[in-house]
C-alpha cells in the first residue's frame, strides 16, 4: 500500500496518516539536492588544478563541468518514470549508490579522458537519483505541510551555490593527505554513504500498484531532443557560435515536437508514455514549466556573471566571492520563513518575491553606480540579501503549485520533467547572460581605457613620450585590454599586449622613463579593467531585471493556490 498524505476521490475523509518519518525523509532528499548542487559547481573552481594535475588543453575545463550537465539532462526525465516503473526509493538507493561511485571514479582519474567519464557517470546516476525527491515528497507530506517542504529546496539551492565555491577553494587549498583537488570527490563517499543509509531508514517503501512499462523509443527521442538543445547552450560560446549550434537547437525542436507526437500516439493507444500528455493540459503544471525556465535561466545566468565579476573583475579569491554571496543565502532562509506565514496568498506570494527580489538586483546595480569600482563585500550586503529574500519568496510557494495537482501516477513524470527544466533553464541562462556578459566585455573594456586616456597620456608626457608614440601606447592599451579580456586562454598573452610591451620599450628614452612608463599603463590598465568589468556588470542586472519582470507576469498563468477547487484527488 502507498505511503501516500494525498486524498483519494473515493475516500475524501478518510485520507491514509501522514507518513510518520516524513521531515527525517525529507532531510534524506535534500542531502541528494546538495551533493548534485555541489558537484555541479566545485569544477569551476577546482578545474585549474585538475587540469594542472593531469593536463589537457582549455576545452578540459569546459567539458569538466558541461559532462555532468549533459548526461544529467539528458537522462532526468527517464530518471523520473523509472521511479513509477520501479519504486521511487528504490531508484533513490540505485541512483545514490551510482553518484558515490562515480565520486569515487573521479577522485582517482589519471586522465582528463577518465575524468570527464566518470563526471557523465556522476550525471547519469543524479539523473535517476534527483526525480524521486520531488515525487516522494507528495506522496509523504499533507497539503498543509507541503508548501514548507518544497520550500525548503529554495535556500538549500542558495547554500549550496554558495558553499560549493567556498568548500571546492578550502579543500583544494589544504591538500589533505596530499591529495589536493581529488578530495572535492572524496568528500562525497562518506555524504552518499549518509545518503543510503538514510533512505534504507526513513524514506517509504511505497509505490502506486499500477506498474507501467518503460518507453523505450520516447526514451531514446528525449534524450536526443536534450542533447540536441544542451550541448549547443553548454559549448557554444566555447567555439564562438558556429552554424552548427544552431541548427543542432533547430533540430532540437523537431525532436521535441516528433516525441510530443508519439507520446500522445501511445497515450491514446492505451500505452504507457514516458512523458503523460495529460500533464501539459493542467494549467498549474504547464504554466509552471514555462515560468521554471524563465526563473532558473535567471538565476543561474545571474549567479555566473556576479561570481566572474567579483573573481575576476574585482580580483576576489573564490573563498571571499563565496563569502560575499552569503548575504544572498541568509536572504532566502529569511523569505523562506516569511512565506510560510503568509502561504495562504499562494501565488501572490511569489510574485511578491519576484518583486522584491527584482528590488535587489536593482539595489545591486545601484551600489556599482554609486561606489564604482572600489565596492566592497559590506557594499554589496544589503541589496544581496534583499535579493534572497525574494528569491526565498518565490522558491517557497514554486514546487507546491506546480505540483499541487498533479494525480498519483504522473509524480515520476512531472518530477522527471520538472528537474530537467531546472537543468535545461540553468544552461539556457549560462549560455545566455554569458555570452551577453562576455560579447559585452570586450567594448566595456575599450570603453573604460578611453575613459582613462587623458590622464595615461599626461603620464606619458610627463616621461618625456613624443605624442605620436603615446597615441600608439594609448591605442595599443586599448586594443590589448579588449583582447584580454575575452581571451578563452587566461594564461595566453594575446599579440596585441606583445605589441603594446614592444611598442612601450620602444619609447624609454631614459632610466626614469623605464620606471614611469610601465607603472603607468600598470595602474591605467588596472583601473580600467575594474571600471570596465562593473560597467558591463551593470547592464547584465538590467538584463536580469528584465527576465524577473517576464517571470512576474508569467505566474499569471499558474492557479492563484496550490489546492485547486474540489481537488482532493487532482
Amino acid at each position: 500500500m502507498s505511503t501516500t498524505g494525498v486524498a483519494s476521490a473515493e475516500t475524501p475523509t478518510d485520507s491514509p496518516a501522514p507518513y510518520r518519518w516524513r521531515w527525517a525523509a525529507l532531510f534524506v532528499i535534500l542531502a541528494a539536492e546538495v551533493m548534485d548542487l555541489l558537484d555541479a559547481v566545485v569544477t569551476n573552481i577546482a578545474g585549474p588544478s585538475m587540469r594542472a594535475d593531469l593536463g589537457g588543453g582549455a576545452s578540459t575545463l569546459q567539458w569538466l563541468a558541461a559532462a555532468y550537465t549533459l548526461s544529467m539532462a539528458v537522462g532526468l526525465v527517464t530518471g523520473g518514470r523509472l521511479g513509477d516503473i520501479h519504486g521511487r526509493r528504490r531508484m533513490f538507493l540505485v541512483g545514490a549508490a551510482g553518484f558515490t561511485v562515480g565520486s569515487l571514479l573521479c577522485a582517482i582519474a589519471v586522465s582528463p579522458e577518465i575524468l570527464i567519464g566518470a563526471r557523465v557517470v556522476q550525471g547519469l546516476f543524479g539523473a535517476v537519483m534527483l526525480p524521486q525527491g520531488l515525487g516522494m515528497i507528495k506522496e509523504m507530506f499533507p497539503p498543509k505541510e507541503s508548501q514548507k517542504a518544497f520550500g525548503m529546496f529554495g535556500p538549500v539551492m542558495g547554500l549550496s551555490a554558495v558553499c560549493g565555491p567556498i568548500l571546492a577553494g578550502w579543500l583544494v587549498d589544504a591538500d589533505y593527505f596530499g591529495t589536493g583537488w581529488r578530495m572535492i570527490f572524496l568528500i562525497n563517499l562518506p555524504l552518499g554513504a549518509a545518503a543510503i543509509l538514510g533512505a534504507l531508514r526513513y524514506l517509504p517503501k511505497g509505490r502506486s500498484g499500477d506498474k507501467p512499462r518503460l518507453d523505450i523509443p520516447g526514451m531514446v527521442l528525449i534524450s536526443l531532443a536534450a542533447l540536441l538543445i544542451i550541448f549547443p547552450l553548454v559549448q557554444g560560446r566555447e567555439y564562438d557560435w558556429p552554424v552548427w549550434t544552431f541548427v543542432m537547437m533547430a533540430a532540437s525542436v523537431v525532436v521535441f515536437v516528433a516525441f510530443a507526437k508519439y507520446e500522445a500516439r501511445r497515450s491514446k493507444a492505451g500505452q504507457d508514455p514516458l512523458v503523460i500528455p495529460s500533464l501539459f493540459r493542467k494549467r498549474g503544471f504547464s504554466g509552471g514549466m514555462t515560468l521554471g525556465l524563465v526563473f532558473f535561466s535567471t538565476m543561474q545566468g545571474f549567479m555566473l556573471v556576479f561570481n566572474l565579476y567579483t573573481q575576476i573583475g574585482l580580483g576576489y579569491s573564490p573563498l571571499k566571492a563565496g563569502l560575499v554571496m552569503v548575504p544572498w543565502s541568509g536572504g532566502m532562509i529569511v523569505g523562506f520563513g516569511i512565506a510560510q506565514g503568509v502561504a495562504r496568498f499562494g501565488r501572490a506570494v511569489l510574485q511578491a518575491g519576484t518583486l522584491v527580489m527584482a528590488l535587489g538586483v536593482f539595489g545591486v546595480w545601484l551600489t556599482l553606480d554609486q561606489v564604482g569600482s572600489d565596492v566592497g563585500p559590506w557594499q554589496l550586503l544589503p541589496a544581496l540579501l534583499v535579493t534572497g529574500i525574494g528569491m526565498g519568496l518565490l522558491m517557497a510557494p514554486f514546487f507546491d503549485i506546480v505540483l499541487a495537482s498533479v494525480e498519483q501516477h504522473e509524480t515520476g513524470s512531472a518530477s522527471g520533467t520538472m528537474t530537467a527544466i531546472q537543468q535545461l533553464g540553468g544552461a539556457f541562462g549560462v549560455a545566455l547572460l554569458g555570452t551577453v556578459f562576455f560579447g559585452l566585455l570586450g567594448g566595456g573594456m575599450a570603453t573604460a581605457v578611453d575613459h582613462h586616456s587623458d590622464g595615461l597620456r599626461g603620464q606619458l608626457t610627463a616621461a618625456h613620450v613624443a605624442p605620436a608614440v603615446g597615441d600608439r601606447i594609448v591605442a595599443d592599451l586599448r586594443t590589448c585590454a579588449s583582447d584580454r579580456a575575452v581571451a578563452k586562454d587566461p594564461e595566453a598573452t594575446p599579440a596585441s599586449c606583445a605589441r603594446l610591451e614592444k611598442d612601450a620599450r620602444s619609447a624609454v628614452t631614459s632610466p626614469e622613463a623605464a620606471a614611469r612608463i610601465p607603472a603607468a599603463l600598470e595602474a591605467t590598465a588596472s583601473s580600467a579593467f575594474r571600471s570596465g568589468f562593473g560597467s558591463v556588470m551593470q547592464t547584465v542586472l538590467w538584463i536580469v531585471d528584465g527576465l524577473l519582470a517576464v517571470t512576474f507576469l508569467l505566474a499569471f498563468l499558474l492557479p492563484r493556490h496550490a489546492r485547486p477547487e474540489g481537488s482532493a484527488g487532482h
